[in-house]
Order: structure tokens, then sequence, then C-alpha cells
């Protein structure tokens, strides 16, 4: 059995505006795109999660009704998941969002309807759930910005 510190990955914070927060998840050899809700101290669904180091498991969600990665113990928070989305701008300023303070992870950035948007999303999660083997592992998440 792989223990939980011998799995890694590094999410690096590169923007943060009304649009959402775009960065990069390296784990192993491999990279996704990621995107966030903007930073807004965060505040329960409407924020990213601060940085900081996380122990992530895989653990049923009644609300996805599967089993998903789950970033655990974030101060003030819960149920903060890693799963497909698209768009995850601010709604108090007009823009568009799949997310409540979850991680979406994508193969390409690119824009919807003039918003920018994480694409090819739920190939890049069945690729990050299958190469992580769908074990618990680390995460440290880095504001490069």
């Amino acid at each position: 059995m792989i223990s939980i510190d011998s799995m890694k990955a590094t999410l690096e914070r590169l923007e943060s505006t009304d649009q959402g927060t775009f960065g990069r998840i390296y784990f192993g050899k491999n990279w996704l795109y990621t995107g966030e809700l903007p930073d807004r101290d965060n505040a329960p669904n409407v924020s990213c999660i601060p940085a900081g180091t996380y122990d992530v498991l895989w653990t049923y969600s009644p609300a996805f009704k599967r089993y998903m990665y789950l970033v655990s113990a974030v101060d003030g928070r819960s149920g903060i998941r890693i799963h497909s989305a698209n768009l995850m701008g601010d709604r108090s300023k007009g823009f568009r969002s799949h997310l409540y303070g979850c991680i979406a992870f994508g193969e390409k950035r690119g824009y919807l309807d003039s918003q920018k948007a994480i694409l090819v999303s739920r190939p890049a999660v069945s690729f990050f759930e299958d190469i992580m083997e769908r074990k618990p592992f680390t995460l440290e998440i880095k504001n490069e910005f």
C-alpha cells in the first residue's frame, strides 16, 4: 500500500482575476491546467481555498453520487472536490461558474462565450485519477502571482 506521503502533486496558481484562478498541477512527469474560483479570502462557495499543503482522499461524494478526490482539512471549508468544470468566474461580477470552491482540471485553456475557461475537463480529471490510482496524496498549493 502506498502511503499518503509517497504521492504528491503541486498546484501552481499563475493568475487570479474575476474570471477565475488559473494555474497548473504537476504530478510525477505529468501536468494539467487548473481552474478555481477567484481568491475571496477563503469565503465558502465563492473563493478558492488558501495556498498550503493538504491531504487529498478518495471518498464517496453524496452530491456527485460517485467516488472522487476530496481535499481534506481546509480551515472553515468542507466538500472541496476535484472534478470537471469549465467556468470559474465570480458570479457577483456577472461571470458564470461551475464551481463552489472545488478545483477543476483541464487539458487546455481557452474561452467560452468570451470568458476564460478550462477546456477538455472530463478527460483531464479521468487521466489524473488513473495516474494517481485513486489513492491518497499530498497536494501543495502555491500562489505564483
